[in-house]
């Protein structure tokens, strides 16, 4: 398939007419790393020389430093190989801010491995056009220019891959400038359609290459899509007459699958759904000690029925699951599998291979620490003694439920295990079924969430939870659209089973609505975990998790009866899910751009998409003005580089509310009052001027 790009496509050439070291260059030193137009730090890249991501319809922006000696001018363009073999060829755009960084937008919509090099060439036609537009006018060598012009036009007119039409066109014109005469070269000089010409098919006499590299561009849902997680066994449980609660079932847990996709949810994550130990079980709140029927917790994977490759039997059966797994895929839903590898003490490896676990001097097997977190119910996995059999172990596990029909795994703790076990893993599985997701569940340190994303992982949590106030947002912002994009896809996930912090604790409703407003709009993956609705904001005490945790009990939701009510955050939830879906500017990672404020509270960012790139023939352009402090009312002014957008510094424009319906008249400078009790963020979008 072609490739979209922001600047018309040149001819293409043949890969043999752009050598990787300049021409003229073959009687040189051969140990030189330079080339007579020098083409650096290209982009997208990633660090460590893995090669970088983008998703099917992904605008990516290609980039690269070049320039010659001098003052001649030089032209730079990307080639592209499509993974089905389709060659194009791209002009990028100098940037102007004297960065010598070169950049062309394009949208790449194939899946597989694209190739692509940057070459840089001598812009023959236009080094003439410049100086003899400028000596024209100052009467200066005419004739010299006007010999140089023809001399230049003829040679183009010889390349017999030009049009027949075009090579007589030049022809003609070199005709014209042997006479000296000094109108027809300054009209030759500025002649508009002229350069068009040679920009599409330019007259060179130096070329340089880079090496070429490989983007990996994964299915649309690999950076697209509304995630909601629930625990299966709490959809459709009920309170008995003692108290106890009846687990739901893959049955009941369908029956939800409808509402999730009414809210406008593309992805349903369950957490572990195999059965659970009962050595050391944890009980509710994570007590040490279980009451009878407490339902453990769900990463306390293993026990008699099975491990990894079995489901607890208060879920039903195997076949069970793959109905659920098609009622999502009825529903427009796709589920995605919580993978955690690691066991209980009752899981079968634990026997099997004892190896595969840390024994410590005494004897006894170490349980899990995340210092001051004990899971003395887990059992983490050791990947020093056999690392060949867990390799081969992990990679049955994860094929065994492909073939379930789960295509994306929430990888739980990635962190924790080998970099290049996952470097293996992903590139073993996506070789076989690219269609394979893997999402890094990785709260840690910036280098290691970095490297995991960069070794293969086509999505990432990230710290945008605990980003609150507008200065931490704003730079969370930009660096996850800008300073790691290439390669690392954050999944901004507002809240999680085990994350409830303190925003959200003491925000009240205006929170959850802040932060699901953010979420929605500043990037393309999203997701919320169930309860987030409700305002499920109780945390237990000294902790940033809910109180009567959902990982250690059943939950009893009555989610109807809450938004009958006027007391469930559905209604805005599945308003975000239509502005994203008919605003094709929100599906894209790389178009955000943060304005100013006057108030330190209040969040402004955009996010354009041009025309060529939307399907529609119109451009699309998303403000999101956000008040993050939930317990005030804000009154500021807001100040916009419009230019972003196509639009002139000072000229007014319509602004629409696509919460509210309001519309309003804006420029650069423009007033808000943003009230988080009743109206704390104006998405709005920019009306197309008729």
């Amino acid at each position: 398939m072609a490739a979209r790009a922001g600047t018309r496509s040149s001819a293409l050439r043949s890969p043999a007419q752009i050598p990787t070291r300049a021409s003229g260059d073959a009687d040189l030193p051969g140990s030189l790393r330079t080339t007579r137009i020098p083409l650096l730090d290209p982009a997208p890249a990633v660090p460590g020389g893995f090669p970088p991501k983008a998703f099917v319809g992904e605008v990516v922006p290609f980039r690269v430093v070049s320039f010659r000696e001098g003052h001649d001018t030089i032209g730079v363009h990307v080639r592209l190989i499509s993974p089905s073999g389709d060659e194009s060829l791209h002009r990028l755009t100098p940037r102007g801010d004297g960065t010598d960084t070169w950049s062309a937008d394009i949208a790449l919509d194939e899946q597989g491995a694209w190739r692509y090099r940057f070459e840089g060439f001598s812009d023959d036609f236009a080094t003439w056009a410049h100086a003899a537009e400028l000596k024209v006018a100052a009467g200066v060598d005419v004739p010299v220019m006007a010999a140089l012009g023809a001399e230049l036009l003829t040679r183009a007119s010889a390349e017999k891959d030009r049009p027949a039409a075009q090579r007589k066109r030049l022809l003609a014109v070199a005709d014209a400038l042997r006479t000296g005469d000094a109108a027809t070269t300054s009209a030759t000089s500025t002649d508009a359609a002229l350069a068009e010409v040679f920009r599409e098919r330019p007259v060179t006499t130096f070329r340089s290459a880079t090496t070429e590299h490989t983007l990996i561009v994964d299915r649309a849902a690999a950076g697209v899509g509304a995630w909601y997680e629930f625990f299966p066994r709490s959809e459709g449980a009920r309170r008995l007459k003692d108290g106890t609660v009846r687990s739901g079932t893959f049955r009941t847990a369908a029956k939800r699958l409808p509402e999730v996709a009414a809210m406008g949810f593309d992805v349903v994550y369950l957490v572990p759904i195999h059965p659970i130990g009962t050595t050391h079980r944890k009980g509710r709140n994570n007590t040490l000690t279980a009451e009878p029927g407490d339902p453990g917790s769900p990463y306390a994977i293993g026990a008699a029925e099975g491990g990894h490759d079995a489901i607890h039997p208060d879920l039903g059966t195997a076949q069970d699951f793959r109905s659920f797994v098609r009622a999502a895929q009825k529903e427009g839903l796709e589920v995605a599998l919580d993978l955690a590898l690691q066991a209980s003490p009752d899981h079968p490896w634990v026997a099997e291979h004892p190896e595969w676990f840390t024994t410590l001097p005494d004897g006894t097997i170490a349980f899990a620490e995340n210092p001051p977190k004990k899971y003395q119910d887990i059992y983490p996995l050791n990947f020093d003694n056999d690392p060949a059999g867990i390799y081969a172990e992990m990679l049955r596990i994860v094929r065994h439920w492909v073939a379930q029909g789960v295509k994306i795994f929430r990888v739980d703790n990635p962190h924790t295990k080998p970099l290049q076990f996952w470097e293996w893993l992903i590139a073993e599985v996506n070789a076989s079924d690219p269609d394979v997701i893997f999402l890094a569940e990785a709260f840690t340190r910036p280098a290691v969430m970095r490297a995991l994303a960069a070794v293969g992982f086509q999505q990432s949590y990230s710290y945008f939870t605990w980003r609150n106030t507008k200065a931490e947002l704003e730079e969370f912002l930009t660096s996850v659209s800008h300073e790691t994009s290439d390669y690392m896809r954050p999944n901004l996930f507002v809240n999680t089973h085990d994350i409830l912090t303190e925003y959200l604790q003491f925000g009240g409703r205006a929170a959850y609505r802040i932060r699901a407003c953010i979420a929605a709009t500043a990037g393309p993956v999203y997701g919320v975990y169930a309860g987030y609705e409700l305002f499920e904001n109780v945390a237990r005490p000294g902790s940033e998790e809910n109180i009567d945790n959902e990982k250690y009990e059943y939950k009893v939701r009555d989610w109807v009866g809450a938004e009958a009510r006027g007391e469930s955050l559905a209604p805005l939830l599945r308003r975000l899910n239509e502005i994203r879906a008919a605003h094709p500017a929100l599906r894209q990672l790389r178009n955000l751009f943060t304005h100013w404020s006057d108030d330190d509270a209040v969040l402004v960012y955009s996010k354009h998409l041009a025309a060529l790139f939307t399907g529609t023939g119109r451009a699309d352009t998303i403000i999101v003005v956000a008040n993050v402090d939930p317990h005030s009312v804000r009154e500021t002014t807001v100040h916009l580089d419009t230019t972003r957008w196509g639009v002139a510094l000072g000229e007014t424009f319509e602004v629409e509310d696509l919460l509210t319906g309001a519309v309003w008249t804006w420029s650069d400078h423009n007033y808000v009052r943003l009230d988080a009790f009743a109206e704390p963020v104006h998405i709005l979008k920019v009306r197309e001027r008729s």
